[in-house]
């Protein structure tokens, strides 16, 4: 293998296309207070579904989050507008997608 290949493989020049998506998670969920911020790194032609599995490994169980409050399915965000996540897990996420979950405050 000539010097080259090496720092190919050492850069990861072979490593297959990656996306960044922003996740943004806020407020009271279920039990939980949740304050998420922050780029996650998909395969590139993720789809929801994987940003799901991706947030669980990183330690973000988004998936529990929604469970403990199911109506938060129905007001997730993609990019402003709302997605609603069983009707979307099969959407394809590009580079720069926003998705927000926001748990609505109340008082009085």
């Amino acid at each position: 293998m000539g010097l080259g290949e090496r720092l190919k493989r050492l850069v990861g020049a072979d490593a297959p296309p990656r996306i960044r998506v922003h996740l943004l998670l806020k407020g009271r969920i279920g039990d939980g207070w949740y304050d998420v911020d922050r780029d996650l790194a998909l395969p590139a032609g993720a789809t929801l579904e994987a940003l799901l599995e991706a947030a669980v490994r990183e330690g973000i169980d988004l998936r529990r989050a929604i469970a403990s409050s199911p109506h938060l399915a129905h007001t997730l965000m993609l990019n402003g507008e709302r997605c609603p996540l069983q009707e979307n897990l099969a959407r394809e996420l590009r580079e720069g997608d926003q998705v927000y979950l926001l748990a609505p405050l109340a008082g009085g």
